[in-house]
């Protein structure tokens, strides 16, 4: 029986999870701060602080991986997102390498490099990081944190910078970005699975016309997005005119509107 723990599991992200991750042989230690409902479906429930380091490694005993997605989704004062976020991941790798678990999934966010930009060919996953927000910065440190368990300790980690996860693309940009729930779980499910992939940098993206983040780098790792944001751009483009995607900022940066001059901006 293989066991995996996920963290944040109550989240909206984490809901998609239980549902797409759940298969014969497998069991689901589902953490989140708050009580989770009982579907019935045999997931182990845990109700737990992420940033506990003693719970997360007793969490993590038996677990052959964990799917860290605990933490603030958007923009937050320093203080508060550094303490959730950063001290989060620490903890989640820490618990980890503590309880002998050798594989750890973290969601990243294309915050970490929000300020890259479209150029003539696919932005590959390994983007520098270049933040566009404390938000950002606690997702480029998760994965030099990730990166440094790797080369430390020989755990396989897999960054996932997540673009706009949610059952449809809801805006012009996500019409690039958008990471359909079913596609998600493609993903997480390649990250758990692929063969020794030690420290990657992928994109969570789906097939997106619009798309212009590499999906190399994914299917390396064996996933292959189905969906495409473009059967929900007729809707989306209904009420203005095609837009610039070339030269309207909120476009061409990865981050969109998170690199605004002011400091945040809506999840995704």
């Amino acid at each position: 029986m293989t066991r995996i723990l996920i963290t944040g599991a109550a989240g909206s992200i984490g809901r998609m999870l239980r549902t797409r991750l759940a298969q014969p042989g497998r069991a689901l230690r589902l953490l989140d701060v708050v009580p989770q409902e009982d579907t019935g479906d045999g997931a182990e429930l845990l109700t737990a602080d992420a940033t506990d380091l003693e719970a997360m490694t007793a969490a993590c005993h038996g677990a052959d991986a964990v799917v860290h997605l605990a933490g603030i989704p958007g923009e937050r004062p320093w203080q508060q997102i550094s303490a959730v976020n950063l001290d989060g991941t620490y903890i989640a790798l820490e618990a980890a390498r503590r309880a002998g678990v050798s594989r750890v999934v973290l969601a990243s966010s294309n915050h970490a490099a929000g300020f890259s930009e479209r150029g003539d060919g696919d932005l590959p996953a390994d983007a520098a990081g270049a933040p566009d927000t404390f938000y950002g910065v606690t997702k480029a440190a998760m994965e030099a944190m990730g990166k440094l368990y790797h080369a430390r300790f020989g755990m396989d980690v897999i960054a996932l910078r997540i673009g706009s996860c949610f059952p449809e693309p809801f805006n012009v940009r996500s019409l690039a970005t958008w990471l359909s729930p079913d596609d998600c779980g493609r993903l997480v499910e390649a990250a758990l699975t692929a063969p020794s992939p030690g420290y990657r940098v992928v994109w969570g993206v789906s097939a997106n016309t619009r798309r212009w983040w590499s999906l190399a780098e994914g299917e390396a790792i064996g996933y292959h997005p189905a969906d495409d944001a473009e059967a929900h751009a007729a809707r989306i483009l209904a009420a203005q005119p095609e837009p610039d995607w070339a030269g309207d900022p909120d476009l061409y940066r990865a981050g969109g509107q998170f690199c605004r001059t002011e400091l945040g901006g809506s999840s995704g």
